[in-house]
């Protein structure tokens, strides 16, 4: 037989070996597309092998599935520690002009008692600590109360206002109570998941809205002129969970139900830009309120607009606080520091608002700790030295 003759007869088996490798390619084809469709959602081989109708691939379904559950977790488990801020207040009003037959009625003044829900708190400890924001209990002249998840009314006893910070502790008489726990915002990152809880408008209690942290240390002022309060705030969080007008001093949570932030302020007139304290900052706030009863914390005395690096280049000056108000008595005003002037080192660390501000810098002296600052004033660099004290209120 020669070599032609061999290659006639071997030939059907080839065929045969060949048709059986192409049929294995198609089958795993098929069988492959068909996987890749249900995890990854591609609709090739629908006609082959249907789906129900409005299915979901199985990926997507399931995570939908699991953030559904992550938010629900967390609600259940920390909205019991959540509370509403009321505030109670007698104010004088004018009864409406009156026409009758015999004239007109003037409009006598008379006083009524106004009672509004304003804000969001969050418990700290079983025996009726309360976190929430120092502006939502900012009027003296007002009483205030909190309500519970079960809708129980507590009459503040207490409270204390932090000097530094947007923050006040209120004490109401209470045991057993749920308090939250705390997490760590110095580990947080860009895109990552939060839900806020709190009392939306001051009209729905307990609104759970859900978003991603926007950005990290930013810096604003927060508050109105008009209103009599404004504040600057350094290194806050912002974050596109929809927080408002009423969300104050509620929390801002992670994944795991832990608060890493303080809800404290909203734009005006934008849309999904909110920012909240880092909790971090509340916790030191806290330890200290634990070992002295208060808030006894350094106080340099000036209130001030942080110059931001664009600010600082579009206007020939240098980057640092520049001072609004110097409060009369105070460490700034015994050092020499003047309106006008910009705080460019506190104590030889550049003032820069992408590390925190003026604010960081000071909470991390003690009470007593001398401090040089460098000062640009008229076009110069001055040096000035003064002695942290406490804050009186």
């Amino acid at each position: 037989m020669n070599n032609f003759e061999k290659q006639l007869k071997f030939l059907p088996i080839k065929k045969l070996l060949i048709g059986l490798a192409i049929l294995i390619v198609v089958i795993g084809s098929i069988l492959g597309g068909a996987i890749s469709d249900r995890l990854f959602g591609y609709r090739i081989l629908d006609r082959f092998f249907p789906r129900e109708e409005g299915q979901l691939p199985s990926l997507i379904q399931q995570r939908v599935l699991t953030e559904e559950s992550v938010v629900i977790d967390v609600a259940e488990r920390v909205s019991p520690s959540v509370v509403t801020v009321r505030a109670s207040k007698e104010q004088s009003v004018l009864s409406p002009i009156e026409i009758g037959p015999f004239g007109f009625t003037l409009p006598q003044e008379k006083t009524e008692k106004i009672e509004l829900d304003i804000g969001s708190g969050f418990i700290i400890s079983a025996d009726g600590l309360v976190v929430t924001n120092k502006h939502v209990v900012s009027d003296i002249q007002a009483n205030y109360k909190i309500i519970t998840k079960d809708d129980k009314t507590y009459e503040i006893e207490k409270i204390y206002r932090d000097p530094i910070n947007d923050l006040a502790i209120l004490k109401i008489e209470a045991s057993g109570l749920k308090p939250v726990e705390m997490g760590d915002s110095d580990r947080l990152k860009v895109g990552q998941f939060v839900i806020a809880i709190g009392t939306a408008l001051g009209e729905f209690r307990h609104t759970v809205t859900t978003g991603v942290i926007s950005g990290l240390g930013r810096g604003i002022t927060a508050g109105s002129p008009y209103e009599g309060y404004v504040e600057q705030l350094d290194n806050v969080i912002q974050t596109d969970a929809a927080i408002n007008p009423g969300n104050s001093g509620g929390p801002l949570l992670n994944s795991a139900g832990q608060v890493i932030g303080i809800n404290v302020a909203v734009v005006a007139g934008g849309e999904n830009i909110g920012f909240a304290i880092p909790i971090n900052i509340i916790k030191e706030a806290i330890d200290n309120f634990n070992q002295t009863g208060q808030f006894a914390r350094p106080f340099l005395g000036v209130r001030y607009r942080i110059i931001s690096q664009d600010l600082a280049l579009l206007n020939e000056v240098p980057q640092g606080a520049y001072i609004v108000d110097v409060v009369s008595g105070s460490a700034a005003d015994k050092a020499g520091v003047k309106e006008g002037d910009i705080i460019t080192k506190f104590d030889g660390q550049l003032v820069r608002e992408e590390d925190g501000g003026l604010a960081k810098l000071i909470n991390s002296k003690k009470i007593g700790d001398r401090i040089a600052l460098t000062i640009w004033r008229d076009g110069k660099e001055i040096e000035l030295e003064t002695v942290l004290e406490e804050f009186s209120q």
